[in-house]
């Protein structure tokens, strides 16, 4: 998509969360079962903390702003660290 609408001027890019703190993550799950996920994800990240639905907003305006003009093509990875874990 970036190679097709680049020469419109529109950037096409992509951001890949890690976990992020959701009520998602605790659908089903017991309040124990819910925070020994949350210690085993954040265990995970070189950061050692789960994603807040914020870290990931701060990035999505991040590539919407002019700064950002020159990046397309892309997938960018907020997961704290934790693609680096394998």
């Amino acid at each position: 998509m970036a190679m097709s609408l680049g020469e419109y001027g529109i950037n096409v890019n992509a951001v890949a969360s890690g976990s992020i703190i959701t009520e998602m993550l605790q659908f089903g799950r017991t309040d124990e079962q819910y925070h020994q996920l949350l210690d085993k994800r954040a265990k995970q990240a070189a950061l050692n903390r789960l994603g807040e639905v914020e870290d990931i907003a701060k990035v999505m305006v991040f590539l919407a702003t002019d700064d950002a003009a020159f990046i397309t093509g892309q997938t960018i990875p907020v997961d704290g660290g934790r693609e680096l874990s394998g």
